[in-house]
């Protein structure tokens, strides 16, 4: 998957995952938030890849936790007042 193209479908998920966000998500042109939705977006297709394996349930449990702390990272920058300030 081309870089632009995970970083969309990063995007994407994160929207879903974080419906309170969506629009700020949707609408983030930020580098440094494009960088996340990438990393989300790779995360989430190295777990899925893994899971289901029963030798990797770990491997599984620590992209979860990779999952879960972009989206906190994510969460945490668009709740700073001047990210929201900026956005509008």
């Amino acid at each position: 998957m081309v870089r632009s193209n995970r970083r969309e479908a990063g995007r994407r998920r994160l929207a879903m995952r974080l419906p309170q966000m969506r629009t700020l998500i949707m609408e983030s042109r930020d580098p440094w938030l494009l960088e996340l939705f990438e990393a989300y977006q790779m995360a989430v297709e190295a777990r899925d890849l893994v899971r289901g394996q029963p030798v990797n349930a770990k491997l599984v449990r620590e992209y979860d936790e990779t999952c879960f702390e972009i989206e906190q990272h994510v969460i945490r920058a668009m709740d700073q007042p001047s990210y929201v300030q900026i956005s509008k």
